[in-house]
């Protein structure tokens, strides 16, 4: 009678690699968290207001809005912060259109550590025009913090050797100019805010924002807001403005 051989099995010896990056952004974040207001009302809904409750109630408070949109962290170099998943989800979507590696891959075996990466560079209040996700795409303004110029510092782990710190170093990159992180990302098909770009410790530029851009200076502009541009400024001008008039008081109003 016929017996079957043992067969050996190999197992390939795998290690956990870190690398450290120094990020530079090379177009203007857009902090997209969702407000604690909209976190509410998802757990708790309020229904639909009455036109009297409509009448009597201010729908937008810009300067609140701006206040809410980035992730404040408790402490460290930075107040604001975003979460390390927008930086591995940005590395997975690049996965898609690069050879050699798949977004399901990069999840198991590539790793941002931390929940969240603190972000330098001074917020400005930025109102633009959105289209809301109902069935008629009614037009809003929504009101959120930008970054123009901003760092960051990332540690990544991954697993090698079946990932090797090129991959990583390639991936990332890659990610910078095909996804980037925040709102109107490129990944997002229609933007191009959010880019970044590797560098090296002693850029010129990563220091200046890393020096001088932190928590401090990150207060300041939270409490203080500048419009990032001259839409923004017009258009806060004239909500601060008539909201007064109607007998609001707007965040940020003279008393």
């Amino acid at each position: 009678m016929a017996t079957q051989k043992d067969e050996a099995v190999t197992v390939l010896r795998v290690e956990q690699g870190t690398i450290r990056l120094n990020i530079l952004g090379t177009s203007p974040l857009i902090c997209n968290r969702m407000s604690e207001k909209a976190r509410r009302e998802l757990l708790l809904p309020n229904g639909r207001k009455s036109s009297a409750e409509r009448q009597s109630s201010l729908k937008h408070d810009p300067i609140s809005e701006f206040r809410a949109s980035p992730y404040i962290l408790p402490s460290g170099d930075t107040l604001i912060g975003v979460m390390a998943s927008a930086f591995k989800g940005a590395m997975g979507t690049a996965a898609l259109d690069l050879p050699g590696a798949t977004k399901a891959k990069i999840g198991r075996l590539v790793y941002v550590e931390g929940d969240y990466v603190g972000i330098f560079g001074r917020p400005k209040l930025h109102m633009s025009v959105v289209r809301s996700a109902d069935i008629n795409h009614t037009p809003d303004v929504r009101s959120r913090a930008i970054i123009p110029e901003w760092a960051c510092r990332l540690e990544i782990s991954f697993v090698e050797p079946i990932i090797k710190q090129q991959a990583v170093l390639n991936l990332m990159a890659a990610a910078g100019i095909t996804a980037g992180i925040g709102d109107w990302r490129p990944e997002k098909g229609k933007g191009a805010y959010g880019r970044f770009e590797l560098v090296d410790d002693d850029d010129p530029k990563f220091v200046y924002l890393t020096k001088g851009y932190g928590r401090e200076v990150q207060d300041s502009a939270m409490r203080m807001p500048e419009p990032y541009d001259a839409e923004t400024e017009e258009l806060l001008g004239w909500y601060m403005a008539t909201a007064v008039s109607k007998g609001f008081t707007p965040t940020g109003a003279a008393a």
